[in-house]
């Protein structure tokens, strides 16, 4: 475990001085309780200081380079930058699920996949960088590795509404999704789905529940769509 939280380290860009801070980040509860190791030794802690963190500098980013926005619309956008699926997104940027600590049970059904454990995970690692370096270095992580490139991961995270959008606007058809398969054990389930645009079929997406495969399928769409009108839409 020791060389691949170095090999985490490598992908962040940062060292840490306390390298039980970072062993703690990746801890799961499921690991914890399973070891039978004390509950506030897995990385929920952590988690509740890297939120906190992670507020304050979405929240002073939006508000410097959004000087003529309401206070109800910084609210809501900061909402869907620090939003489960956008951080999840993140932490899959940096493959941060093959570094968790995490019980048997939480392995063996897909837990190092799952949005709710890998954006937790984000988190923590936000506040253990936090402990170790201070609030610049965590800042620093924060701008480099979640508010960098954010159209893109709009366009991900919230890609059924831009669809949507982006389809009324151009032809006025109809959208659908379809279940085109399914594989796997019902605790551990794939989904496959296919999204039409009318009767021609533009996207295709798997994910571990039916909406996170049609916003795969979306965001495959919204980029033939766009591929197609030269990068214009």
């Amino acid at each position: 475990m020791k060389d691949r939280l170095k090999e985490l380290e490598k992908q962040i860009g940062y060292q840490f001085r306390d390298h039980s801070l970072l062993r703690r980040a990746m801890m799961h509860s499921s690991y914890t309780n399973e070891k039978h190791l004390p509950k506030f030794q897995c990385n929920e802690r952590l988690e509740f200081l890297g939120d906190a963190v992670l507020e304050l500098v979405s929240s002073e980013f939006l508000f410097l380079e959004n000087p003529k926005i309401s206070e109800g619309e910084l609210t809501k956008t900061r909402a869907g930058m620090v939003c489960e699926p956008s951080l999840a997104f993140c932490a899959r940027d940096l493959d941060l699920g093959n570094y968790l600590l995490l019980g048997r049970g939480e392995e063996a059904t897909g837990g190092r996949e799952r949005d709710s454990i890998t954006s937790d995970a984000m988190e923590a690692l936000i506040g253990a960088i936090y402990l170790d370096g201070g609030f610049t270095n965590a800042k620093e992580f924060i701008h480099r590795f979640i508010l960098s490139d954010l159209e893109h991961k709009k366009l991900f995270f919230d890609s059924k509404t831009i669809l949507q959008e982006i389809v009324q606007a151009d032809a006025g058809e109809s959208i659908s999704y379809r279940l085109v398969g399914e594989e796997g054990p019902d605790h551990n389930k794939s989904f496959h789905v296919e999204v039409c645009i009318g009767e021609s079929c533009c996207g295709a997406g798997k994910g571990r529940t039916k909406k996170a495969a049609e916003q795969e399928a979306a965001y495959q769409a919204i980029l033939k769509l766009r591929a197609g009108h030269g990068g214009r839409m």
